[in-house]
Order: structure tokens, then C-alpha cells, then sequence
């Protein structure tokens, strides 16, 4: 048998890069411009390798009864990821992915296939201007991993952008969305200030090292007009190898403290991670 080879690329926003997991048969890493955005195993694709793709698993976990099938629209498709978990999880789910960068989607594809039945559709399109476009009350989750480079695109993090997420999802719908900031914390409570303005509820999950501001890292913001499932959020978070704390309620409003929600106007990228490390964590 052959040994699989890294495979190059250079896609419509930056040089792709599958690479396989010498520890694992049929598991690839996807690098984009040297960053890693995702990791697959085929064989096995309800394993989240990255703790911040296992912290929205648990929320993909939690939204629904086990098993039960969801219609699921992803906003970033680096190597499918969490679509493959979904499909793994709850069969028969209907998920759309929308990815700007076409010739990743294209390399994924090719590269790394879907398995048959997976009832997931690929679209090449801005993933703003596709939630913009998309129908009232469509989606059960909506999950937000979006980065140009290391980077959350300001466009995705304004009030506008919100209420029309919160527009296409259905009244017991979550948004979920991956982000990335560090001590004082600028982009992360305005985010949390501005999904307030939209949400009745929010949750946010990360390491207690990021919430201290000891480093830059990831952290998994959850909102709904149900409660979330904080404590079933925390069993799980808790039992990772690396450990991740569930804030909501007082706690996470004190957090949050005086920021403001993000308008058109004002809205800037995520920051720029330190010394171009992307925290994956």
C-alpha cells in the first residue's frame, strides 16, 4: 500500500496544506499559509482532534436529543470538520457549508471525500451575504468558523450580522461561533455585548488560562432564546485533556462589563494573534 503524501496548494486565499497523521491511518491536518485550521480522520470522524473543535461538538452534542438529525448551516469549511461529526452523530441531518475560498473546497473534495449519504452541501459564497440571503426560521444551529488567515472577518462580528443569524435560525435554534482573543479582551466582550443585544442567552467556553489573560486562545461563544445546557457543557468541557470552564449568567455579564456592540461603522478584524502563533487549543 502506498503511504500518503502531503498534498500543496495554492487556493483563492492562501497556500493549503494536507498533511498525513503518521500516527493515525487516514487522518489529515489542514494548514492554511502555515496556520492549522482543521484535522480529519476519515475513518473516524466523530474524533475532534483540536479542543476548540471538541468544545463545539459539545455543543452540537447538547442542542438536541442524541441521534436526533438537525438542519445545521456552517459558516467556514476548512476540511469539514464538524459537518463529518454531524453526519457521524445525527444521521439524516441537511447541512450546508459556505466557504468564501473555493479552491479549498474543491482540494477538500477532492482530497478527502465526503462518504456517500452525507447530505452535505458545499457552496463557495461569502458566508455573510449567504445568511443574508437565506430563508427565515431554516436552520436548527448555525456554526460560525470563519478566519481570513488567523483572523475573524469584521464583517462577522456586527449587530446586523447577528440579528440576521438569529433571524435564520428557528426560535429554539443556537448560534455557535469560534473566537480567538487575549487579555484585555476588546474583540471577546464586544462580541459578547453585541450577541446580547440579540440573544436572551449566552454562554461562553474556555480554558481558565485565556479567561485569567495569562495567553491568547480560543473561546466558544454559544447563543439562544432557550437556556443553554450549561451543565451538561460543563460535564463535558471538564473532561477534556484540556480542561475548559462554561461562563454564563452574573459572571459572564461582569465579564462583558461595559462593551459595546459592534456596528458596521466600527467593526474590525479579530486581533491578530502573538507573533502570528494561532492559538488551536
Amino acid at each position: 500500500m502506498n503511504e500518503p503524501i502531503p498534498v500543496t496548494r495554492v487556493t483563492d486565499h492562501g497556500t493549503a496544506k494536507l498533511m498525513p497523521d503518521v500516527d493515525r491511518d487516514r487522518a489529515w491536518l489542514l494548514t492554511v499559509d502555515g496556520a492549522p485550521q482543521s484535522y480529519v480522520d476519515l475513518d473516524a470522524p466523530e474524533h475532534l482532534e483540536f479542543e476548540y473543535a471538541r468544545r463545539l461538538g459539545h455543543v452540537l452534542d447538547t442542542v438536541a436529543a442524541p441521534g436526533r438529525a438537525l438542519d445545521v448551516l456552517h459558516l467556514g469549511g476548512g476540511a469539514l470538520t464538524l459537518p463529518r461529526y454531524v453526519a457521524a452523530t445525527r444521521p439524516g441531518s441537511r447541512q450546508d457549508v459556505v466557504e468564501a475560498d473555493r479552491g479549498l473546497l474543491e482540494l477538500v473534495a477532492e482530497q478527502l471525500p465526503l462518504p456517500a449519504g452525507s447530505r452535505v452541501a458545499l457552496h463557495a459564497a461569502d458566508a455573510r451575504a449567504w445568511v443574508e440571503a437565506a430563508p427565515d426560521a431554516s436552520a436548527d444551529v448555525l456554526v460560525a468558523d470563519v478566519f481570513g488567515g488567523s483572523r475573524v472577518p469584521a464583517h462577522l462580528t456586527t449587530l446586523a450580522y447577528a440579528r440576521e443569524a438569529e433571524r435564520v435560525l428557528r426560535a429554539d435554534g443556537v448560534y455557535v461561533a469560534n473566537l480567538a482573543d487575549g487579555a484585555p479582551f476588546a474583540f471577546l466582550r464586544s462580541q459578547l455585548a453585541t450577541f446580547a443585544e440579540v440573544f436572551e442567552e449566552l454562554a461562553l467556553i474556555a480554558e481558565p488560562g485565556v479567561l485569567r489573560g495569562r495567553r491568547f486562545g480560543n473561546a466558544v461563544l454559544v447563543a439562544s432564546h432557550r437556556p443553554v445546557a450549561t451543565a451538561d457543557l460543563a460535564r463535558l468541557t471538564a473532561a477534556d485533556a484540556f480542561p475548559a470552564r462554561v461562563e454564563h449568567g452574573p459572571a459572564l455579564r461582569r465579564f462583558t462589563g461595559d462593551a459595546r456592540p459592534v456596528t458596521d461603522a466600527d467593526a474590525v478584524p479579530s486581533p491578530e494573534p502573538p507573533d502570528g502563533a494561532f492559538g488551536i487549543g
